[in-house]
């Protein structure tokens, strides 16, 4: 083998490796979801922050909104929200994960049954230095063009690293930065996630 050809190999193993177990099917649209949401009741859960935006204003408080919609609809859960994965981080240098910039972009193009390095790695070390089994992991907020909101987001087995559900919710119809509009596709999320909340 050529010395093209052998580079040509090792980059679609990096694709490979970096997108995870991937199908070719597309990811669900609005009001769509895929696989099943586990009983988190009596769980610790790692929400973290939402990674991409999308015709959204700066600024937009989304991450405040998500933590209220969980904190109010989700009681019996224990929740770290990113101010404490931060803080935990914070207090374990030698932790080599982070919350933001995470490579979601996987998400938007194909059906994800399992992630893998290096978006594996982030997450299973910060969730296993705050206790988490399981990983909400927002992928983007968008503002459609019907006028509201639509968060897509994956709820990850951290152990293994299996999307256990991907679904892509819509709030109600609003102006971009309309804090009423926000706060419903937060609220959408966690009716997703939380059923007998």
């Amino acid at each position: 083998m050529d010395r093209n050809s052998c580079r040509a190999v090792m980059g679609a193993l990096v694709v490979m490796i970096a997108a995870g177990c991937a199908s070719k099917t597309e990811p669900p649209g609005p009001g769509e979801a895929r696989g099943g949401v586990p009983d988190l009741r009596g769980q610790t859960v790692l929400v973290f922050p939402v990674q991409l935006l999308s015709g959204v204003p700066s600024g937009t408080l989304v991450d405040e909104e998500v933590a209220h919609a969980f904190r109010t609809r989700g009681a019996s859960v224990d929740w770290v929200f990113p101010p404490e994965a931060e803080n935990a981080l914070g207090r374990s240098p030698g932790v080599q994960s982070r919350t933001q910039g995470l490579p979601v972009n996987v998400f938007l193009q194909a059906e994800v049954q399992r992630i893998g390095d290096p978006l594996f790695g982030d997450v299973h070390r910060l969730a296993t230095l705050v206790g988490a089994d399981v990983a909400l992991l927002p992928v983007q907020l968008a503002f459609g063009e019907a006028g509201a909101y639509h968060l897509s987001a994956a709820l990850i087995r951290v152990r293994t690293g299996h999307v256990l559900w991907f679904g892509v919710v819509e709030g109600a119809e609003g102006e971009p930065g309309d804090l009423a509009a926000l706060a419903s596709v937060a609220e959408a999320l966690a009716r997703a996630l939380l059923p007998m909340g």
